[in-house]
Parts: C-alpha cells; structure tokens; sequence
C-alpha cells in the first residue's frame, strides 16, 4: 500500500469527481468529434430520453417528492420498513452509534451490490418475498448484518468490525445469500474476497476507521470536519477514496499506486502518470450517496450533492443506448461478453456520466424543478436507474439485460 503522501500528486488527484467529470467530458468531446471506432452520438435523442425519465418519475414520485438514490431505498424492498424495524435494537444507542451502525450495514451492503445476474433469487422468509438483482442482494446482505454476520463480537451483533470481515469466506456468504447449484450467485469468491479486503483497508487506516475497526469510524472523523454542522458530500467520498482505493481488484496499477474503478481511453492526453487515465469510483460514489442518511440522521446537513457525478454503470448507461443517444458503430452482439476494462466499456461509461449532466437539465425542466431541489442524487433515483432497468425489460424481456454485455466479476456494475 503506497502511503498518502507518497502518491503522485496527478494520481491523488484522480480520487475526486472533479477528475471524473472533466476526464469523462473529454471522452465525450472525442465521440462528437467522430474519433471513436465504437461509438457516436444522437445528442438531439437527449429530448426523447429526458422524456421517458421524466415520466417515469412522476409515475414514481407523483408529488415529486423523490429521495437520494441510496442503498436505503432497496432496504424498503417490496414496501417493507426493515431498518425501522431493525432500528428499534438500537434504542439505547445515542446518535453517533446509530450513524455508525447506519455505516457499517451500508458499506457492506453497497460492496455487495455488483449485478447479481439473471437467475439468483433471495427468498425472505418473514415476508414470503422472493428478490432478485439489486433489491434481493439489499435485502440478503440486511438480514446478515441483522444476523450478526459482519460483527466478530456476539455481544454486539449490529456492527461490521474488521476482524469479521477479513475472516469472511464465500461459503459463509453463499450460505446466507442462499447460492446454490439451481440458484448462482455472479462473482460470489469476487464479493468475499472484496470484503476481505474491506476488513484489511479499515485495519490499516484508523486515521479514516478508527482504532474499532468498523468502517462505521468514518463519522468519528468526519462529523467533526462539519463547519456550521454542514459537511460537503464531497468530503465523505475523498476520505472513502482515500481508505477503499487498496480494495478494488481492477490490477490497474500505476507508479505501485492501486488506483481503484479507474480505466484507459485515447480521449485523455496528458504529460504526466495520469495520461489515458479516466476515473469512474462507481462503487465508492454508490456508496457516498447512500452515506448521505447515516450522517443526516445524526443531524448533519449534507451540502454540494453536485459535485459527485452520476454513476457509469449498466442502468444508467443502458437507458442512454436503448433509447439512441449513445449509438453502436456495430449491432452489439448479446452474446459477446466485453471486459469492465476494454476500450468500448470505458467509452460507454465515461460516455454516461458526461451525458447524464447534459441530462439532468432537460429533465428538471420538464419537472418544473431546479437543481437545488432536482441533484443528481434525486435525478437518478427518480429517476434514469429506474428508467433504464423499465426500458431494459420492453426491449429485452423478461429479465431485461443490459444492451450491452459486461464481463464482470461482481464488484463494478
């Protein structure tokens, strides 16, 4: 693990949204100038897509009142309240154990929440519910925190800790996620080592996670950085970039730096360690956005939701290929896997996050809203995630795959 302060200062400078913005906004530039071999742009079907979402959330969200895109939202899978059901252990907890323990079951649960694919199925016994993909993956890592399952103390079963998760092997995941034979989980060894790895990353930064071990210390550290008690979003992604960056298996090295949901593209032309490197974090912008409750619900305000970015990933990136702003220079053969890595998946997902800023304005116009009321946060929660599963599933039902097919080892999309 490289030291913070021997990273290079223009590869530290790829751990921020800034970076994934501006690099992303390059490939966009490079598309609509018709360099690229694999795609080009309808910018004009941006008025069609704007369209489908913003009826897709007022079919949603019919007062328009429309909650951060988060994690906590598939805790509420098929309109069951499982954190306040859980929350109720916690009643002797004072706000700071109730943020930390908020932190903990969201980090786990978001590392996760890569594609489950199209055949598993979690079954919750006490409801009778049968899920899939990303609320099913919510609702078994839930019913493992609530288990116990991250904590190495009995006493203390609502915690993640260091130890628990470092010892964590796939059986034990494939236990209570329910893997079988008839039921396979993607990348399931991908998901335990990944959390190793998490357990390794939170050990070896107490400065970020605390002397406890639990990613939950990351509001010990940052609750006190609040000026006013408003901490700038931010700021929770810059230290989770900061402590996770070692945990990424992308093998994309630079300078002995691991640099994390980071790839290579043409578009990008720089004179320094940085050259055709595009930064994406999704993983550690997922979970930054689903942070925002845990440090709310300790009475934080949350400020500056725009500076993150939207998130390169199948949903959102599929919706902006289904509905032809996004255009194959070749028919995407459904049975041709592209690596996370390949050239043509950077492209797509840079290509996605630059769009969706073209988009977001479009669509608040539609709303009557403005971005104070209409961030990211709540655009792709209304929103173009939805948009882009619904979409998916009319054009290739039923279980509604990506248009483009990833070959993914379950901790990217």
């Amino acid at each position: 693990m490289t030291p913070p302060a021997m990273i290079p200062p223009e590869l530290a400078a790829l751990r921020s949204p800034a970076a994934v913005r501006a690099r992303s906004h390059q490939v966009l530039d490079y598309v609509r100038e018709g360099r690229s071999p694999h795609f080009t742009l309808d910018l004009a079907a941006l008025d069609k897509v704007a369209d489908y979402v913003a009826e897709v959330t007022r079919q949603d969200y019919p007062t328009l009142d429309i909650p951060y895109h988060s994690r906590w939202r598939h805790f509420d899978a098929g309109g069951v309240g499982r954190w306040h059901a859980l929350a109720g252990r916690l009643e002797t907890a004072d706000a700071a154990e109730r943020a930390r323990t908020m932190i903990d079951l969201a980090v786990v649960s978001v590392l996760l929440d890569a594609g489950a694919g199209d055949s598993w199925r979690y079954h919750e016994d006490e409801t009778g519910l049968t899920l899939g993909r990303s609320e099913g993956l919510a609702v078994a890592s839930f019913d493992m925190f609530a288990a116990g399952g991250f904590s190495c103390d009995p006493a203390h079963r609502l915690r993640a800790d260091a130890p628990a998760l470092i010892a964590l092997d796939a059986a034990t995941l494939a236990r209570h996620f329910q893997v079988s034979d008839a039921n396979p989980l993607v990348g399931l060894a991908g998901r335990a080592a990944l959390l190793n790895r998490l357990g390794e990353a939170v050990a070896a930064r107490p400065d970020i996670f605390g002397a406890a071990g639990r990613p939950g210390g990351l509001y010990d550290t940052l609750a006190p950085q609040a000026r006013i008690g408003r901490l700038p979003a931010e700021t929770i992604l810059k230290a989770l970039l900061d402590g996770l960056s070692v945990i990424w298996p992308s093998g994309l090295e630079v300078a002995g730096v691991a640099l994390g949901d980071v790839g290579r593209h043409p578009a990008v032309r720089m004179d320094d360690l940085s050259d055709q490197l595009v930064p994406f974090h999704k993983l550690s912008q997922w979970l930054t956005y689903s942070l925002l409750e845990p440090f709310e619900a300790s009475g934080l305000a949350i400020t500056d939701l725009d500076a993150l970015t939207a998130l390169p990933e199948y949903r959102n990136g599929g919706l902006l290929l289904d509905l032809g702003a996004i255009v194959p220079r070749a028919p995407l053969d459904p049975a041709v896997k592209h690596r996370v890595e390949s050239e043509l998946v950077v492209e797509w997902r840079a290509l996605t996050v630059a769009l969706m800023d073209l988009l977001a304005d479009r669509v608040r116009e539609r709303l009557g809203l403005d971005a104070s009321q209409f961030p990211l946060a709540r655009l792709l929660q209304g929103g173009t995630w939805t948009a882009g599963r619904r979409i998916a599933a009319e054009r290739r039902p039923p279980a509604g795959p990506p248009p483009l097919a990833i070959d993914a080892d379950g901790t990217v999309f």
